[in-house]
């Protein structure tokens, strides 16, 4: 048996106790050396990934802010249309009134033709019945002026019942007493085309019932006999 004091032993055990040494010592540094590795290609990873989600955040910010410029974009956009299309409402509400008032316009326009016509077929008909009217006269004015001393005025008083141009008839010839002395009544002509007692000079009370029969005949001649005869017959009495 070997005595551990043996000189050769002792050499064998260090060589040994250095083999493993060295061996521990080998491994640890390829351990640190994989570490190192490791740790390296960590970082690299993590820079890699940073850098990744770094760009990826950008990328992100930058489509935020786009979709944010489409969202104020798109918003902006319906204001304008909501905007137009009040717009085109109100210029088709003016457009309805206009149309509306263009309506009433033909509408005024038409009435008044017919108002105008009417009044044409109303002048032309006094205007027929101020013929029919003024040939009367005449024909009175030839029995009652040459025979009877009748003379016919013509006048303008705007402070009768009837305003605008009247006519007086002044009979004579017609007091035994007194031939010169007048017997006078005044009339006009309505809007309508009949006639209307003014006055009479002195008063006859018959006068209503021969104005209205001289409404319903338009006998003028008949109506100036009648009111001589009525006038005849007051001063006579």
């Amino acid at each position: 048996m070997t005595s551990i004091t043996d000189p050769s032993m002792r050499d064998r055990f260090t060589s040994s106790l250095e083999e493993i040494h060295n061996n521990h010592l080998k491994a640890y540094a390829e351990i640190i050396d994989t570490i190192s590795e490791l740790s390296h290609n960590h970082r690299q990873f993590v820079k890699s990934a940073f850098d990744t989600c770094l760009k990826k955040c950008k990328d992100d910010k930058k489509l935020f802010e786009t979709i944010q410029e489409f969202k104020t974009d798109l918003e902006k956009k319906k204001i304008a249309l909501k905007e137009k299309r009040h717009a085109i409402s109100e210029v088709m509400s003016e457009i309805e009134e206009k149309e509306m008032q263009k309506e009433e316009i033909i509408l005024k326009i038409q009435k008044h033709k017919e108002e105008q016509m009417k009044r044409k077929d109303l002048i032309e008909s006094q205007n027929r019945a101020n013929k029919d009217r003024l040939r009367n006269l005449q024909k009175a004015r030839l029995v009652f002026q040459d025979h009877l001393g009748l003379e016919i005025r013509t006048i303008i008083d705007k402070t009768q019942k009837v305003k605008g141009e009247k006519l007086q008839f002044i009979f004579r010839n017609i007091s035994l007493s007194d031939q010169d002395s007048a017997y006078v009544i005044t009339m006009g002509i309505k809007e309508n085309g009949s006639y209307q007692i003014v006055s009479s000079d002195p008063a006859l009370e018959c006068l209503p019932i021969l104005e209205s029969r001289l409404q319903e005949t338009n006998n003028l001649p008949a109506f100036l006999a009648n009111v001589r005869k009525e006038f005849i017959s007051k001063a006579r009495s």
